[in-house]
């Protein structure tokens, strides 16, 4: 098994010594093998399978991704993300032309269910009835990102008459956002289920994103439809009601994503950094992972460097307690991919790496009261006290993982598990290493030499008098009860 991690290439070290780990979203530039690979060996640790454009064409990159993992040995996390009600304008003419109406400031403007008639510079179809039902006299519609804001002024049989509140062009099927209106409808379109049909039978994923989940009823519709599939569930938090109902909805899944983008569109922008804030304390207080995701180096989708603003933002996350940081366009469609997939791991490096951060980094540990998450405490404090160099936890399904990644012990944590699905989907935590080994296929003292020997060759252990922290259940199956201390010495004695 040791084998396992020799085969990266040297100058890639930095990007497998890392505690946040990095999410990047494959699209056209990026879905061919060369490029995969690339991007994995500067720093991603799961790659996103966007969903908004269709599932068909992501089982070819998912098959390049399990092939990569087996010639690096290392798990590597898939996601697939469902794209969720997400409402549009209806059609202008000639569509394929780009053709934009011009809306000015303070003009009336239509909105029906006529989708059959294409819109013009009084009227356009919304093709949402469930939408049409719930929007009120008052009730704001940012349309395109928020480029275009409208008020209802009036409400009808099947339409609403709003007042333009800025001048703006708007074009065929633009998104929209409604920040002040509840609409009471499925969290998965038609759309979605075939999306995640598909996936199921033919992509071997390990987290399934839902976006714009309103409630926690989202997420357990989701995993009702995925029966006994193996895959975790992540719920995109970008709605205020979203934002009202995260400690439920938290709850129900298995990790978040702070949805940054329409997040700042139905709230407040200024709202954003203590709302990721709160996010990731909710799911650090729950020992489940965070990713922090959207416009983390927008610039780079054109540009070959950063702005000191955005490489701000990723320590801003790492500070904030996030496990991932994701990229989207910039991995997806930008022009530089592989540069803002290492750009994000050199931050994450330089943060890591600086005493600063170990002087603010030291959260105390959330326990919750029961005798696994104090066992889980006591090890990671035992493992701060010895300043040892890695905190080992050998777990059946990766609970006893989690637990110690909540307790942010601030070292390597090398998760054993004898299952790879567990391991590709602790490949998000931070901190975790994961290793994909059978502890009952060892004896005790075979287990402690093993354990030993994985440390060396992740290059966490080098000098006789270090020492590896070990949390294990025994019998093997049952939560973390034992602690024990492995250093070259015990083992040399045993």
């Amino acid at each position: 098994p040791v084998s396992m991690v020799l085969e990266t290439p040297a100058e890639t070290s930095d990007r497998f010594r890392k505690g946040v780990k990095q999410v990047a979203t494959l699209g056209p530039k990026t879905f061919n093998k060369e490029m995969i690979e690339k991007l994995f060996l500067a720093g991603v640790d799961v790659f996103r399978l966007n969903l908004s454009h269709g599932a068909e064409d992501k089982a070819e990159p998912a098959q390049f991704i399990r092939e990569l993992e087996e010639k690096y040995q290392r798990p590597i996390g898939i996601l697939v993300d469902i794209q969720g009600p997400k409402h549009r304008v209806g059609m202008y003419p000639n569509p394929d032309e780009g053709t934009k109406v011009y809306l000015k400031k303070g003009q009336k403007y239509r909105f029906d269910l006529n989708s059959d008639e294409e819109g013009d510079d009084e009227r356009v179809s919304l093709p949402h009835p469930d939408v049409m039902e719930a929007l009120e006299v008052g009730h704001r519609v940012l349309i395109d990102d928020g480029k275009i804001m409208v008020i209802v002024r009036e409400k009808g049989d099947g339409w609403v008459d709003t007042e333009v509140m800025n001048d703006a062009s708007i074009s065929s099927r633009k998104g929209f956002n409604l920040p002040d209106t509840y609409v009471d409808g499925a969290a998965m379109t038609p759309k979605d289920i075939n999306d995640l049909e598909f996936c199921l039978k033919n992509i071997d994923f390990d987290w399934v994103a839902l976006s714009f989940v309103q409630k926690q009823e989202d997420i357990l519709q989701l995993r009702g439809m995925m029966g006994d599939h193996k895959g975790k569930v992540l719920a995109k938090i970008e709605k205020p009601s979203a934002i009202d109902n995260l400690k439920e909805i938290t709850d129900v899944c298995d990790g978040i994503m702070v949805a940054r983008g329409d997040l700042g569109v139905e709230m407040q922008p200024e709202d954003v950094p203590m709302l990721q804030k709160e996010i990731i304390d909710e799911c650090r207080s729950q020992g489940k992972p965070v990713i922090v995701a959207t416009q983390m180096l927008e610039s780079m989708m054109d540009n070959p460097a950063p702005t000191r603003a955005e490489c701000s933002d990723i320590a801003t996350a790492i500070f904030d307690g996030a496990d991932a940081v994701m990229l989207s366009g910039e991995s997806a469609a930008g022009k530089y991919p592989i540069e803002s997939v290492a750009m994000q791991q050199k931050v994450i490096s330089r943060v890591e790496n600086d005493p600063k951060w170990a002087e603010r980094s030291r959260p105390e540990p959330v326990v919750d009261g029961t005798y696994p998450d104090a066992a889980m405490a006591a090890a990671s404090s035992l493992a701060a006290g010895l300043k040892s160099k890695a905190f080992v936890v050998v777990s059946k399904s990766g609970a006893s993982v989690n637990r110690a990644t909540r307790m942010r012990p601030g070292i390597p944590i090398i998760a054993i598990t004898p299952n790879e699905s567990t391991n590709r989907a602790l490949a998000l935590q931070k901190h975790v290493y994961p290793v994909t080994l059978d502890p009952t296929k060892f004896s005790t003292q075979g287990l402690y030499s093993e354990i030993w020997t994985i440390a060396q060759s992740y290059g966490f252990v080098s000098d006789d008098k270090d020492t590896v922290v070990l949390a294990m259940s025994e019998p093997f199956g049952l939560p973390a009860n034992t602690i024990k201390v492995i250093t070259k010495e015990t083992l040399e004695k045993e």
